[in-house]
Parts: C-alpha cells; structure tokens; sequence
C-alpha cells in the first residue's frame, strides 16, 4: 500500500479483534535457528487521537497460557516456572505512558511491559497501515511493529549450555504485533 493510499484513522477508542492480529515472538534456538510463537488469548485497546497523537494510549492483556509454538511439550516448559510461572503470573500486560508522532506513518509508544511479575520500560515504533471499513460496517485500524528485547530482564532466565558452546535459547526476543483494532461503535459517526 502506497502511502498515497492510507487515509487518516478517526479518533476514537479501539479495541483489538483477535481473529485478525498477531501478538507474537522470535527467539533463536540452539544458536542455529528461529523459532515462532505466538500468543492466541489477549485483550487490548486504545484510544487514538488523530489531532493530537501524544494524547493517545494503549493497553493489552495477553493470557500467558496460550502461548503456541507449535510444540506442546515447548509450550508446557514455556508455561513453566522456568520461564513464565504462569500459575503465579497468568497474564503479560503493557500499558502505554507515551505516544509520539514520528512521521505520516510510524508512531512510537513507551510504556511498561510486565512479565512474570516484573515491570520493565519499552519503547517501539508502531506503522499505521491504514484504515478500511470492512464489510460489516466496522472501522479498521493496521498497525505493525516489533521490538527486541532481553528475556532475562523479566526474570526469563532458564537455559541450557550447548556442548558445541553457547546456549539453548537466545536472551533477545523479538517482539512482534500486527493489529486489526475496531472501532468501538459508539465512538463511530453517523
């Protein structure tokens, strides 16, 4: 899509449709290869102020427990106290503090990212990729971004040494969201 093409989202509050996002991750394993996962339950929503970005906000709750690589005996040691605890921590959360316009198309959110009980500062840039109305009548917002981080910052430390040298499981995580929102009904225009 042309940047020609993309029209300006209204401002109004939004709400995450799951069936159409990706809330997702890249970690390298055993040093040689990637491995994809993704999260399949998580709630968000967010306000955005097409006048005045700096005024928008955003927050999502993402169900540790659906975590899916694809691997059921990987996704019970993810689920695990060696890395998420999600018996203890059922839930990853992030809650913006700040919005900033970077150009027509990109928007930089920081907030805190809290994983396995600890809350820690991010900072991404998000694509708008533009605005449809579907054929429900609904409005539709596009985002995209990613960014990396260490796991070990949120207490995600297990790992195990290669006999080759290095380790199991990468400490950089790539984070990644692409987002269809839908704007909430009653903020919608007749």
């Amino acid at each position: 899509m042309s940047d020609a093409t993309i029209t300006r989202a209204p401002t109004g509050t939004y709400a995450i449709d799951p069936a159409h996002s990706r809330i997702g991750f890249v970690a390298r394993h055993a040093m040689v290869t990637k491995v994809r996962g993704s999260f399949n339950e998580y709630e968000g929503t967010g306000y955005f102020d097409a006048e005045d970005p700096s005024r928008s906000h955003l927050s999502l709750t993402i169900q540790a427990a659906s975590i899916d690589t694809r691997n059921a005996d990987r996704d019970a040691h993810l689920r695990s106290n060696d890395f998420f605890d999600m018996e203890n921590h059922p839930t990853i959360e992030f809650r913006s503090s700040a919005v900033e316009q970077v150009d027509d198309t990109t928007y930089r959110v920081t907030g805190d990212l809290t994983i396995k009980g600890i809350t820690r500062p991010v900072t991404f840039d998000l694509e708008y990729t533009g605005t449809a109305v579907d054929p429900f009548g609904n409005t539709r917002l596009g985002l995209e971004g990613s960014v990396v981080v260490n796991r070990k910052d949120w207490g995600l430390t297990w790992n195990a040494p290669l006999e080759t040298g290095g380790v199991l499981v990468s400490e950089k995580v790539t984070l990644e969201f692409e987002v269809s929102a839908i704007l909430q009904k009653d903020e919608q225009q007749s």
